[in-house]
């Protein structure tokens, strides 16, 4: 008896981690596909529609702008197009122009928005927004979806502008600081709820913690809130259907998923928080094929992730019979490491699922694999 003691323990902690080491098996890996070191320092990345290649822009020691073009050739990182521009790039987007068209929207350190054709070249914009803000431009986004191609823009002035891409001699909405001594630095701005040719709604994120949702149709704020620290991005779950979820990253490694669904006028939207990484939550991007898986960007790390709806997404209360959201819950799916500074940009690729691409402050782009992307479905 005490000798088949041992042994059956031993058999079992034997089980255990042939059990584990399955369980590691099928979950989603994070994997290296490539990496490329560059000279510049890269402030985001974009997938060009419908192709293997990708855009980074960002500054070179100089302050010179660098705006890149990339190609994925049999797992290699190949560049196209490496070119210097007078002023540091800050942000871009595709996000106005159709796949076919495949023009590039960029705000610069100068408050400039220029539009770039990627299929001629990129060696002069054309089209440009001089002086579209007083200062650099932290946020850039896009949207066409059947309605006109605008471009949203934030600034370190406070201002958050949406611009018809056909008519680049003034915003078609501009949202001025009513004191500018009193003005908070605004980090990233989006646009959503372009779910038909009329409805849109800008959404921006401010030092501070401030993030103000501001409907397009009506000119009308819809919603505030604070989320107690600086939001460095925000992300529409869909920006092309009915206002949904919105994915909050922000200091502190923090994320919250807000449910846009039910805008209760006590308490606002329901969310859920969840600390993803050691340190600032820099970008955070949902999936393009299943909008409830997410990626984030932190010190050096990668976090894959899932929000889980809950059973009901709204209740009635019982007393004064108005609706209140209820929020689901983060679920981890898995975490990489893949360098010792912030990872600050990305992009997942629109059409090949799991495939993404990443910019860090080490001047390092990777392009990452993430494995069995299907069996989330």
């Amino acid at each position: 008896i005490f000798c088949t003691l041992p042994r059956e323990k031993e058999k079992e902690e034997l089980k255990e981690k042939e059990r584990e080491q399955q369980r590691r098996q099928a979950r989603q890996q994070i994997v290296e596909h490539s990496r490329k070191s560059l000279v510049a320092t890269i402030f985001d990345v974009r997938w060009v529609p419908q192709s293997a290649s990708y855009v980074a822009i960002g500054q070179y020691p100089n302050s010179q702008g660098a705006l890149c073009h990339f190609q994925l050739e049999k797992g290699e990182i190949v560049t196209l197009r490496e070119m210097r521009k007078p002023t540091a790039l800050k942000c871009c987007t595709f996000g106005h122009s159709s796949a076919e068209g495949r023009q590039l929207a960029t705000g610069d350190f100068a408050g400039n928005v220029d539009l770039w054709d990627v299929e001629r070249g990129m060696e002069a914009p054309v089209a440009s927004f001089k002086r579209a803000h007083d200062t650099i431009i932290n946020g850039i986004d896009g949207a066409l979806y059947g309605g006109p191609p605008e471009i949203a823009t934030c600034s370190r002035d406070g201002a958050v502008k949406v611009w018809d891409a056909r008519q680049p001699a003034k915003p078609v909405v501009a949202l001025q600081p009513v004191d500018q001594s009193k003005a908070r630095d605004c980090w990233t701005v989006r646009l959503g709820n372009s779910c038909s040719e009329d409805d849109r709604v800008l959404c921006a994120g401010y030092d501070n913690g401030d993030v103000k949702l501001f409907d397009l149709k009506t000119q009308k704020m819809l919603h505030e809130f604070n989320v107690s620290n600086g939001v460095c991005d925000l992300c529409f779950d869909r920006p092309d259907i009915e206002m949904n979820k919105l994915i909050v990253s922000s200091l502190e490694g923090r994320v919250r998923v807000y449910d846009l669904r039910t805008l209760n006028p006590e308490v606002g939207f329901a969310y859920v928080e969840d600390r993803v990484s050691t340190g600032t939550v820099w970008v955070s991007k949902p999936l393009p094929q299943n909008r409830d898986i997410f990626m984030s960007g932190g010190a050096g790390e990668l976090t894959l992730s899932r929000y889980v709806y809950p059973p009901e997404r709204s209740l009635k209360d019982p007393t004064t019979g108005v609706a209140r959201g209820v929020a689901g819950t983060i679920d981890e799916i898995n975490k990489a490491r893949v360098g010792d500074q912030p990872i600050n940009a990305m992009d997942w690729h629109p059409q090949r699922e799991g495939l993404l691409v990443t910019a860090a402050l080490d001047q390092t782009m990777r392009v990452m694999v993430v494995t069995k992307m299907s069996a989330l479905s």
